[in-house]
Protein backbone atom coordinates (compact mmCIF):
# COMPACT_ATOMS: atom_id res chain seq x y z
CA UNK A 1 0.00 0.00 0.00
CA UNK A 2 2.81 2.39 0.87
CA UNK A 3 4.60 1.59 -2.43
CA UNK A 4 1.43 2.32 -4.43
CA UNK A 5 0.98 5.67 -2.69
CA UNK A 6 4.62 6.66 -3.31
CA UNK A 7 4.36 5.72 -6.99
CA UNK A 8 1.23 7.86 -7.38
CA UNK A 9 2.99 10.83 -5.78
CA UNK A 10 5.95 10.49 -8.16
CA UNK A 11 3.66 10.30 -11.18
CA UNK A 12 1.80 13.42 -10.02
CA UNK A 13 5.03 15.39 -9.58
CA UNK A 14 6.34 14.33 -12.98
CA UNK A 15 3.08 15.05 -14.79
CA UNK A 16 4.04 18.57 -16.04
CA UNK A 17 7.10 17.14 -17.77
CA UNK A 18 5.41 14.03 -19.11
CA UNK A 19 2.62 16.10 -20.61
CA UNK A 20 5.19 18.06 -22.62
CA UNK A 21 7.05 15.04 -23.96
CA UNK A 22 4.72 12.09 -24.44
CA UNK A 23 1.74 10.31 -22.96
CA UNK A 24 1.01 7.01 -21.19
CA UNK A 25 4.51 6.79 -19.72
CA UNK A 26 5.43 4.42 -16.93
CA UNK A 27 7.68 5.83 -14.21
CA UNK A 28 9.74 3.82 -11.71
CA UNK A 29 11.60 5.81 -9.11
CA UNK A 30 12.75 5.16 -5.50
CA UNK A 31 14.76 6.51 -2.58
CA UNK A 32 15.38 9.94 -4.20
CA UNK A 33 13.60 13.18 -3.15
CA UNK A 34 10.87 13.52 -5.77
CA UNK A 35 11.01 17.33 -5.76
CA UNK A 36 14.65 17.21 -6.85
CA UNK A 37 14.10 15.38 -10.13
CA UNK A 38 10.84 17.26 -10.75
CA UNK A 39 12.53 20.66 -10.43
CA UNK A 40 15.45 19.66 -12.62
CA UNK A 41 13.63 18.02 -15.51
CA UNK A 42 10.76 20.48 -15.70
CA UNK A 43 13.33 23.26 -16.14
CA UNK A 44 12.95 26.98 -15.73
CA UNK A 45 12.63 27.56 -19.49
CA UNK A 46 9.16 26.72 -20.74
CA UNK A 47 7.60 26.64 -24.19
CA UNK A 48 6.42 30.24 -23.98
CA UNK A 49 10.01 31.50 -23.56
CA UNK A 50 12.30 32.64 -26.38
CA UNK A 51 16.04 32.47 -25.68
CA UNK A 52 18.36 34.77 -27.62
CA UNK A 53 22.12 35.04 -27.21
CA UNK A 54 25.46 35.62 -28.88
CA UNK A 55 26.98 32.20 -29.34
CA UNK A 56 30.67 31.38 -29.72
CA UNK A 57 30.70 28.07 -31.58
CA UNK A 58 33.61 25.65 -31.80
CA UNK A 59 33.10 22.72 -34.14
CA UNK A 60 35.59 19.89 -34.51
CA UNK A 61 35.12 17.24 -37.20
CA UNK A 62 37.41 14.69 -38.88
CA UNK A 63 37.95 17.39 -41.55
CA UNK A 64 39.18 20.11 -39.19
CA UNK A 65 38.34 22.82 -36.66
CA UNK A 66 35.72 25.44 -37.45
CA UNK A 67 35.20 28.34 -35.02
CA UNK A 68 32.30 30.73 -35.53
CA UNK A 69 30.31 33.46 -33.84
CA UNK A 70 26.56 33.71 -34.27
CA UNK A 71 23.29 35.17 -33.11
CA UNK A 72 21.20 32.24 -31.86
CA UNK A 73 17.49 32.38 -31.09
CA UNK A 74 15.60 29.28 -29.92
CA UNK A 75 12.22 28.30 -28.56
CA UNK A 76 11.01 24.90 -27.43
CA UNK A 77 10.17 22.52 -28.90
CA UNK A 78 11.68 23.07 -32.37
CA UNK A 79 12.14 26.74 -33.27
CA UNK A 80 15.62 27.95 -34.21
CA UNK A 81 17.20 30.97 -35.88
CA UNK A 82 20.94 31.22 -36.52
CA UNK A 83 22.86 34.12 -38.09
CA UNK A 84 26.59 33.67 -38.58
CA UNK A 85 28.51 36.83 -37.72
CA UNK A 86 31.61 37.68 -39.80
CA UNK A 87 34.63 39.49 -38.37
CA UNK A 88 33.44 42.62 -40.19
CA UNK A 89 30.32 43.41 -42.15
CA UNK A 90 26.82 41.94 -42.04
CA UNK A 91 25.80 38.27 -41.57
CA UNK A 92 26.19 36.16 -44.70
CA UNK A 93 24.28 33.09 -43.53
CA UNK A 94 20.77 32.95 -42.10
CA UNK A 95 18.75 29.88 -41.20
CA UNK A 96 15.33 29.69 -39.56
CA UNK A 97 13.55 26.52 -38.52
CA UNK A 98 10.00 26.01 -37.28
CA UNK A 99 7.88 22.85 -36.98
CA UNK A 100 6.46 23.49 -40.46
CA UNK A 101 9.45 24.63 -42.53
CA UNK A 102 13.04 25.77 -42.72
CA UNK A 103 14.59 28.62 -44.71
CA UNK A 104 18.21 29.44 -45.55
CA UNK A 105 19.56 32.65 -47.07
CA UNK A 106 23.16 33.14 -48.24
CA UNK A 107 23.36 36.80 -49.38
CA UNK A 108 26.81 36.61 -51.01
CA UNK A 109 25.59 33.85 -53.33
CA UNK A 110 22.11 35.25 -53.81
CA UNK A 111 20.69 31.87 -52.79
CA UNK A 112 17.49 31.30 -50.80
CA UNK A 113 16.42 27.77 -49.86
CA UNK A 114 13.13 26.57 -48.41
CA UNK A 115 11.89 23.12 -47.42
CA UNK A 116 10.78 20.77 -44.71
CA UNK A 117 12.79 20.80 -41.43
CA UNK A 118 14.07 17.25 -41.89
CA UNK A 119 17.41 16.06 -40.60
CA UNK A 120 18.55 15.48 -44.19
CA UNK A 121 17.75 19.08 -45.19
CA UNK A 122 19.40 20.50 -42.08
CA UNK A 123 22.52 18.45 -42.76
CA UNK A 124 22.99 20.31 -46.05
CA UNK A 125 23.81 23.47 -44.07
CA UNK A 126 24.52 22.58 -40.45
CA UNK A 127 27.14 20.04 -39.32
CA UNK A 128 24.92 18.67 -36.54
CA UNK A 129 24.10 14.98 -36.54
CA UNK A 130 21.10 15.61 -34.27
CA UNK A 131 17.55 16.55 -35.28
CA UNK A 132 16.25 20.05 -34.64
CA UNK A 133 13.91 19.08 -31.78
CA UNK A 134 16.77 17.52 -29.82
CA UNK A 135 19.27 20.29 -30.54
CA UNK A 136 16.80 22.99 -29.40
CA UNK A 137 16.19 21.14 -26.14
CA UNK A 138 19.93 20.69 -25.57
CA UNK A 139 20.76 24.32 -26.45
CA UNK A 140 18.08 25.50 -24.01
CA UNK A 141 19.78 23.59 -21.18
CA UNK A 142 17.54 20.57 -20.85
CA UNK A 143 17.33 17.11 -22.44
CA UNK A 144 15.42 15.74 -25.47
CA UNK A 145 12.30 13.64 -25.19
CA UNK A 146 12.58 9.99 -26.19
CA UNK A 147 9.24 10.37 -28.02
CA UNK A 148 7.81 6.95 -27.23
CA UNK A 149 4.61 6.12 -25.35
CA UNK A 150 6.22 4.18 -22.53
CA UNK A 151 9.39 5.37 -20.82
CA UNK A 152 10.66 3.83 -17.59
CA UNK A 153 12.50 6.20 -15.23
CA UNK A 154 14.95 4.87 -12.64
CA UNK A 155 16.87 7.22 -10.37
CA UNK A 156 19.53 6.84 -7.71
CA UNK A 157 22.25 8.82 -6.01
CA UNK A 158 25.75 8.75 -7.53
CA UNK A 159 28.14 10.61 -5.21
CA UNK A 160 26.82 14.21 -5.11
CA UNK A 161 24.78 13.81 -8.32
CA UNK A 162 21.35 12.35 -8.98
CA UNK A 163 21.51 9.89 -11.88
CA UNK A 164 18.29 9.25 -13.79
CA UNK A 165 17.99 6.61 -16.49
CA UNK A 166 15.16 6.73 -19.04
CA UNK A 167 14.51 3.65 -21.15
CA UNK A 168 11.87 2.91 -23.79
CA UNK A 169 10.34 -0.44 -24.73
CA UNK A 170 12.29 -0.35 -28.00
CA UNK A 171 15.59 -0.06 -26.09
CA UNK A 172 16.45 3.63 -26.44
CA UNK A 173 18.34 4.76 -23.34
CA UNK A 174 19.01 8.26 -22.08
CA UNK A 175 20.83 9.03 -18.84
CA UNK A 176 21.05 12.42 -17.14
CA UNK A 177 22.98 13.62 -14.10
CA UNK A 178 21.52 16.38 -11.92
CA UNK A 179 23.73 18.35 -9.56
CA UNK A 180 22.88 19.53 -6.06
CA UNK A 181 21.48 22.87 -7.28
CA UNK A 182 18.89 20.99 -9.36
CA UNK A 183 20.73 21.80 -12.58
CA UNK A 184 21.39 19.38 -15.41
CA UNK A 185 25.10 18.49 -15.50
CA UNK A 186 25.42 15.71 -18.08
CA UNK A 187 23.44 13.72 -20.64
CA UNK A 188 24.27 10.48 -22.47
CA UNK A 189 22.09 9.13 -25.31
CA UNK A 190 22.31 5.49 -26.47
CA UNK A 191 20.57 3.86 -29.41
CA UNK A 192 18.38 0.74 -29.34
CA UNK A 193 21.42 -1.56 -29.46
CA UNK A 194 23.04 0.14 -26.48
CA UNK A 195 25.62 1.97 -28.59
CA UNK A 196 26.45 5.47 -27.35
CA UNK A 197 25.36 8.21 -29.76
CA UNK A 198 26.53 11.36 -27.98
CA UNK A 199 27.34 12.94 -24.63
CA UNK A 200 26.38 16.46 -23.53
CA UNK A 201 28.12 18.45 -20.78
CA UNK A 202 26.45 21.53 -19.24
CA UNK A 203 28.55 24.21 -17.49
CA UNK A 204 26.92 27.07 -15.60
CA UNK A 205 28.02 30.64 -14.96
CA UNK A 206 27.87 32.18 -11.52
CA UNK A 207 25.62 33.72 -10.40
CA UNK A 208 23.41 30.96 -11.78
CA UNK A 209 21.47 31.52 -15.00
CA UNK A 210 18.53 29.34 -16.13
CA UNK A 211 20.52 28.54 -19.29
CA UNK A 212 24.02 26.98 -19.03
CA UNK A 213 26.85 29.32 -20.02
CA UNK A 214 28.51 26.58 -22.05
CA UNK A 215 27.21 23.38 -23.64
CA UNK A 216 29.43 20.77 -25.28
CA UNK A 217 28.23 17.84 -27.39
CA UNK A 218 30.71 15.02 -28.00
CA UNK A 219 29.75 12.47 -30.63
CA UNK A 220 30.52 8.78 -30.24
CA UNK A 221 33.31 8.77 -32.84
CA UNK A 222 35.60 10.41 -30.27
CA UNK A 223 36.49 13.21 -32.72
CA UNK A 224 33.40 15.22 -33.64
CA UNK A 225 32.30 17.78 -31.07
CA UNK A 226 30.25 20.96 -30.92
CA UNK A 227 30.80 23.49 -28.16
CA UNK A 228 28.62 26.55 -27.74
CA UNK A 229 29.36 29.35 -25.27
CA UNK A 230 26.70 31.95 -24.61
CA UNK A 231 26.93 35.65 -23.84
CA UNK A 232 24.28 38.38 -23.65
CA UNK A 233 21.55 35.83 -22.89
CA UNK A 234 17.99 37.14 -22.94
CA UNK A 235 14.86 35.19 -22.00
CA UNK A 236 11.57 36.72 -23.09
CA UNK A 237 7.99 35.55 -23.52
CA UNK A 238 7.09 34.71 -27.10
CA UNK A 239 4.75 37.40 -28.31
CA UNK A 240 5.63 37.09 -32.00
CA UNK A 241 7.11 34.04 -33.75
CA UNK A 242 7.77 35.78 -37.09
CA UNK A 243 11.48 35.85 -36.17
CA UNK A 244 11.47 32.15 -37.07
CA UNK A 245 10.09 32.79 -40.58
CA UNK A 246 12.72 34.15 -42.97
CA UNK A 247 11.14 36.24 -45.75
CA UNK A 248 12.30 35.78 -49.33
CA UNK A 249 14.36 38.84 -50.41
CA UNK A 250 13.35 40.74 -53.51
CA UNK A 251 14.80 39.50 -56.81
CA UNK A 252 16.09 36.27 -55.25
CA UNK A 253 14.88 32.93 -56.59
CA UNK A 254 13.71 30.32 -54.09
CA UNK A 255 15.32 26.89 -54.31
CA UNK A 256 13.14 24.04 -53.01
CA UNK A 257 15.23 21.84 -50.72
CA UNK A 258 12.99 18.80 -50.98
CA UNK A 259 13.74 18.58 -54.73
CA UNK A 260 17.52 18.56 -54.21
CA UNK A 261 19.37 15.27 -54.05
Amino acid sequence: MHEKKSFSLVLLLLLPFLACSCVNQTVIYSDIPTAKINNAISGSIDESDVISAIAKIDLITPDGYYPAKAVLIIKKPSYLRLELLPIIGTPDFFITVSPEKMSVFIPSKGEFYRGQPTQANLAKFLPWQINVEDIVMIFSGTFPSLRENEVVYQGYQEKNLLRVEMKTKSGLLQTIWIEEKNRLRKLVRNDKTGKKLYTVEYIYDEPPNPVPGKITINMADGITSLSIKYSDIKIEKAADLSIFDLPVPDDVKTITLDKLQ
